[in-house]
């Protein structure tokens, strides 16, 4: 359903675009727009569609994060981020399958391919690259501008899928104090950011399941914006957490809202989106008691009658106690058991106990946990 026209704000958005184009225009101008990135998020599809989305922006030069930085490092990498330059309206090339297609970035630099493979898709491995080019010149000696996007295939034996939050769930973060968030969000980084103990060993007992293949995918919904991509993807590879497609969302000035979307808008948008791709798959929901996420796995249960096998909820916040436990009651009405849990074990324990993940995992898990725990105390 389109969103009502707001006239005042479309009025606004109008003209900060044309402030951004002007801006861009007189960088692009005195050469302060030295070379141009593609950021391609990671997709997923099926044999029928496959998406692929990104950005293209001037290359803000953050580079990866090292144990060793401080806080000032960290402050200005992540003003970078928001600092962000994006070129607007122009052609990229994506090449998959011996196919090209094409598309064009929107006003706020963002691109979309649909690829609707010609030929049965017959893959070993379950990530697979797109081939991005930037067909149009923006800057002198710009040369050949290329990304390489990862999309998830369903390939092999898959038991079931998990969707999980990110603010939280996997990384304490505050979202419900907001002087506590942007403190956490802008002084660290990927390596000083910790999962909560013991979640890189049950997300991985998670994808293995009892058969021990890696197979079982993992899809990340967050409402952190896409500004936090590089961030957020770089955190999930050095805390060894499964690969899997990170689903953030666009914040900012719009010409419907002051806010681009809100929080339960956009995770229900995605949430339907992962379920109607694999409309075979059960899933696995995992979230936190922070914001709304009961609120919106209950939703997606009503919509979705049959497909959520479990709902697991970190326990952050003692005033959402109430709130959680009528929900799960409501869950349970509707045949889907959701979970209260303190910490990474219980939720373990709970899934041991269902046959979704095999004792040796568990034994890991533990051990993590406790390794988790001493790591942070020396910190």
């Amino acid at each position: 359903m389109s969103k009502k026209r707001n006239i005042p704000l479309t009025i606004l958005y109008e003209i900060k675009l044309a402030i951004s184009q002007a801006v861009l225009w007189l960088w692009i101008k005195f050469g302060l727009v030295k070379s141009l990135l593609i950021i391609p998020f990671e997709g997923f599809g099926n044999e029928k569609e496959i998406l692929l989305v990104g950005r293209v922006i001037r290359d803000n030069r953050i580079g990866a994060s090292n144990p060793e930085d401080n806080v000032w490092q960290n402050i200005s990498k992540m003003r970078r981020r928001f600092m962000s330059v994006v070129i607007p309206r122009v052609e990229l090339k994506a090449e998959f399958q011996g196919e090209e297609y094409f598309t064009k970035t929107d006003e706020e630099g963002y691109f979309e391919f649909k690829i609707h493979p010609k030929e049965s898709l017959k893959f070993s491995s379950r990530w697979q690259q797109i081939e991005l080019t930037l067909m149009d010149q923006v800057i002198r000696n710009q040369g050949e501008i290329r990304s390489c996007g990862d999309v998830f295939l369903p390939v092999g034996n898959i038991d079931y899928g998990i969707i999980s939050d990110v603010d939280d769930t996997i990384i304490p973060t505050g979202a419900m104090r907001m002087a506590e968030m942007l403190k956490t969000t802008f002084a660290k980084n990927a390596h000083t950011r910790v999962p909560f103990p013991g979640v890189s060993a049950f997300y991985k007992a998670l994808q293995k399941g009892i058969d021990g293949i890696e197979s079982n995918p993992f899809f990340y919904v967050s409402s952190s914006p896409w500004n936090l991509y590089d961030f957020l993807h770089e955190l999930l590879q050095i805390h060894h957490i499964p690969k899997g497609p990170l689903m953030l969302r666009d914040i900012g000035l719009s010409r419907t809202e002051l806010i681009s979307g809100s929080h339960s808008e956009h995770k229900l948008e995605q949430i339907r989106h992962i379920l109607s791709t694999y409309s075979q798959l059960p899933f696995m929901l995992i979230g936190d008691s922070g914001q709304e996420d009961p609120t919106i796995y209950l939703q997606v249960v009503r919509e979705f009658p049959g497909r959520i096998m479990m709902i697991f909820i970190r326990d952050v916040h003692a005033s959402k106690h109430a709130s959680v436990k009528q929900i799960s009651k409501e869950l349970k009405e509707l045949g889907v058991e959701m979970l209260l849990v303190k910490n990474t074990v219980e939720a373990s324990q709970y899934a041991l106990a269902k046959g979704w993940i095999v004792e040796e995992d568990m034994d890991e898990i533990v051990q993590e946990k406790v390794k988790n725990e001493a790591d942070n105390e020396d910190v």
